[in-house]
């Protein structure tokens, strides 16, 4: 009889090995106990002695269906990223005690890989295996409205895998008319609600959409009126405005194309042309060191004594596509020229 051992999986490495049986057959007539090498799980290995090649025989039998128990485990789908980790993209539904096993033995494969970072995107027809990868470790990075993504760092090292995204983008528009009056409205939701204030068109950037776009956009949303864009004449970050998240806001100025106001009513309680001092004279505006310094800018501006950023299409060296570099093409132009 084998002796007692705890409730693992036991794979013989002389498995399907047809002298095997033979060869314990000649150690049980010579007076000898055989010894078989045992696999447990993957790694660990033990000498075990048998007493008669019917033991042997039954171990061997157990042993095949063992090997083809653990066969049917099959290993996530992985594609390989460039920093040393994988990215799993699951899709068909699964039985939760049945994915954590592929689970564990999907990650022990990619830690004998040397592999670190592990990125799962869960579907949201998936989400009831959620719990599943919290309880293997696995934390949340980001969600989407279709997915959320968990990640998991194998290596007994800190983890370098990156945050997620950590500002938000917004734009304010100035656009100002030849009667030298600026496009203002006030708003019917949010901060400015109720207070009779008087400020740019501003909005938030859209994923994939270029700043340049999205202040022309949020004009023409907020008042219907059509622009191009000009310039970023300015920009400030600050900290913990959404959701614990970091905020980059570009003043940008806009040439109007159309003058004729269309309101959203949904979002704006009111819009028209006001004369920019008007604006400027108001007492919250006076209050705000930030809005003096935008309307100092934009001032100066207005007089030709300042220069800010426009967009200039450009490619590199790790896309195809192209985008935007903001500069100084004024000032460029003229350190070229001399």
């Amino acid at each position: 009889m084998l002796r007692s051992l705890p409730k693992l999986s036991l794979l013989f490495s002389s498995a399907r090995n047809p002298r095997y049986l033979t060869s314990a057959q000649r150690f049980t007539s010579q007076g000898r106990r055989p010894t078989s090498r045992v696999k447990i799980g993957a790694a660990t290995t033990l000498s075990i002695l048998s007493k008669s090649t019917s033991t042997i025989s039954s171990a061997i039998a157990s042993e095949t269906a063992a090997e083809d128990q653990v066969q049917q485990i099959n290993l996530l789908t992985s594609t390989d990223d460039k920093y040393g980790g994988v990215t799993v993209e699951l899709n068909h539904p699964m039985d939760s005690s049945e994915f954590i096993q592929v689970l564990r033995a999907s990650v022990s494969h990619w830690r004998q890989l040397g592999k670190k970072g592990v990125w799962i995107k869960l579907p949201i027809h998936l989400a009831g295996l959620v719990e599943a990868l919290v309880k293997e470790g696995f934390w949340y990075h980001h969600a989407e409205p279709n997915y959320l993504m968990l990640v998991y760092w194998i290596p007994d090292s800190p983890s370098t895998i990156p945050a997620n995204a950590t500002h938000r983008v917004g734009v304010g528009s100035f656009v100002m008319n030849e009667k030298q009056e600026v496009l203002v409205v006030q708003e019917n939701s949010g901060l400015f609600q109720g207070t009779g204030i008087w400020k740019f068109p501003t909005g938030v950037v859209d994923q994939g959409e270029d700043i340049c776009v999205a202040a022309v956009r949020e004009v023409k949303e907020e008042t219907g009126v059509e622009s191009e864009f000009v310039e970023v004449l300015a920009f400030r970050q600050s900290h913990n405005s959404f959701f614990e998240k970091s905020d980059l806001f570009f003043v940008c100025m806009l040439r109007p194309l159309s003058f004729n106001i269309q309101r959203q009513r949904f979002e704006i309680l009111d819009a028209q042309w006001m004369p920019f001092e008007e604006y400027a004279a108001q007492p919250f505006v006076q209050k705000s060191e930030l809005l003096k310094y935008i309307n100092d800018t934009c001032l100066a501006k207005m007089g030709g004594q300042y220069s800010g950023f426009c967009p200039v299409s450009t490619s590199s060296n790790f896309s195809d596509q192209k985008n935007y570099l903001y500069l100084n093409a004024g000032t460029l132009k003229s350190s070229y020229s001399s």
